[in-house]
Formats: C-alpha cells, sequence, structure tokens
C-alpha cells in the first residue's frame, strides 16, 4: 500500500457531538469517521473504541479482533467491525449501552504505535423503546353502580413519558382528566411501565360519551382504544295510583255499556216481526 514518508498526523474532527438514536434491542452504529486517504492496510493499524467512562469496547489489531483490553462486560456482546464504512456495530443494544463512544486509530510502525486518529468529538449514543398502545380496563373492586374504576397502562418502554391522562368525549366537549403516574422501571432491562387510574362517576348520563388515553413519549402520543359508554334509556314513570282507578273504572264502564248494546241487538234480532203475523193471518 503506499504510504508518505513523513510521520502521520493525528486526524482530530472538530465540531458538535453527532447523536444516534437506536431502539432496544436493535443494532446501533458507531462510526469511526476515518478517511484512509492513504489505503493503510488493517494489517498495520490498530482501531479501538472506548465508552464515556474510558472503558474499551472493542479492538482490533492488526487486521485481528483482540480481547485483552477489552473491558469484561463488552467481551460477550455481540460485535462487530465494518471494515468499508469503518464502523462498529453494537448488537443487542440495552438501556445501559446509552452515551458517548470514541474511536482512536493508532499505526503500527517500526518505533512502535503511533496515534493517528482520534474522533472528536465523541458520538452520543441514545435509545428508546415503543411502549405498548395503552389499555383501558375496568376494575374489579368497583363496590359501586355509581361510578366503576377505571385503569390505563402501558409496557416496556423508554423513556420514561411525559405525560399520561383520560380523554372524555361527549357530544359536545372533550374534556380532560390528568391524575397522578405510577411508574415502575424494570432492574435487568431498565424499561418503565406506567399506569394512570381514574374513578369515573357519569355511567348513568343519557348521551353517548368516549373515553381514550393518551400516553406522550418525547414529543409522540400513543392513543388507546376508545371505551364507549352506551346512554342510559330515559326512565319512563308510571301514573299515579289514582289515575290507574279512574281508568280501570271507566274501561269497566265502556265494556258494561257494549256488553248491554250487544245482548239487547241479539235480543231484537231473535223476536218474530209481529206485524207480518196479523197481516198473514
Amino acid at each position: 500500500m503506499a504510504m508518505s514518508s513523513g510521520p502521520l498526523l493525528i486526524r482530530q474532527l472538530q465540531g458538535a457531538a453527532a447523536a444516534i438514536k437506536t431502539y432496544f434491542n436493535e443494532t446501533a452504529y458507531l462510526p469511526c469517521q476515518f478517511i484512509n486517504s492513504q489505503n493503510i492496510s488493517l494489517d498495520e493499524l490498530v482501531v479501538f473504541w472506548q465508552n464515556q467512562e474510558k472503558l474499551v469496547v472493542y479492538e482490533l489489531y492488526q487486521g485481528k479482533e483482540k480481547f485483552d483490553n477489552v473491558d469484561p462486560k463488552y467481551k460477550n456482546r455481540n460485535i462487530s467491525f465494518d471494515e468499508e464504512n469503518w464502523t462498529l456495530r453494537l448488537h443487542n443494544v440495552e438501556i445501559k449501552d446509552q452515551g458517548d463512544y470514541q474511536c482512536f486509530i493508532h499505526h503500527k510502525g517500526p518505533k512502535g504505535l503511533v496515534p493517528s486518529h482520534k474522533m472528536f468529538p465523541p458520538t452520543k449514543l441514545l435509545l428508546s423503546a415503543n411502549f405498548s398502545q395503552p389499555e383501558i380496563m375496568e376494575g374489579s373492586n368497583s363496590s359501586s353502580k355509581s361510578y366503576r374504576n377505571l385503569t390505563c397502562s402501558s409496557i416496556q418502554g423508554y423513556p420514561q413519558p411525559e405525560e399520561m391522562y383520560f380523554l372524555l368525549t361527549t357530544e359536545n366537549s372533550t374534556i380532560k382528566y390528568s391524575t397522578t403516574m405510577q411508574k415502575s422501571q424494570d432492574n435487568i432491562t431498565e424499561l418503565y411501565n406506567v399506569s394512570i387510574s381514574w374513578s369515573y362517576s357519569g355511567f348513568h348520563d343519557t348521551t353517548n360519551r368516549s373515553i381514550i388515553c393518551v400516553l406522550c413519549v418525547s414529543e409522540m402520543c400513543l392513543f388507546s382504544k376508545p371505551y364507549d359508554i352506551a346512554p342510559v334509556p330515559p326512565k319512563t314513570h308510571p301514573p299515579p295510583k289514582d289515575d290507574i282507578l279512574w281508568i280501570t273504572a271507566l274501561s269497566l264502564v265502556i265494556v258494561g255499556v257494549t256488553v248491554f248494546f250487544l245482548v239487547r241487538w241479539k235480543r231484537k234480532k231473535k223476536q218474530p216481526d209481529l206485524s207480518r203475523e196479523c197481516q198473514e193471518s
């Protein structure tokens, strides 16, 4: 490979730190930002990455992986080097992998290792995990028919949500109900589970209503399926007792009069025609 006769200069890239956003349990691509303009062979270089704690994440020593200097917590990780793009691939990233990463390159010459590249500023790795769709459930401990305990929950997300609330929509309005958000974080994955609760007492309204749960994380909001509440039909009041007696009596009178006229009509129909009999005699 063609090389310059003079010593290699350290290439320290200046500028604002680049942020790389990656989803939990996927692959993070950590650039080295090294421009190999002299086409130096990897067999002549030592390439390694450090995290913000100055722990060695990965080392490629003269074209071969070397684990002597790698921190123990990275030795069993699924890590690979992309030679074409001078990029480190950190697979199955975890929340604890967040932070700054920096690439260093040394050239191995006759007099030992000579620094040739230091990436600055370091790359900042940010992790996120999608929360599940919020779900509204009715609590089994609703002790009164006048209200129901509603709980909305969402699990396995990161970072922690900024806000979580209920929206009550009626025919004429939409009202927001904010309650205290309960949060818990898994000790291993560091992912969050969140929930809110609300005692709703409007189940006897006679209009259509719908309740939606909203979860907002990093300027993005997730919505639950609508929890629809059917209107309660208006109650029909029975007529007063006096009115019932009056209606009953009137009905009996009408029935009696009708029966009376039917009986008279039948009797009249059965009687012989006397005038006709006289004429015949």
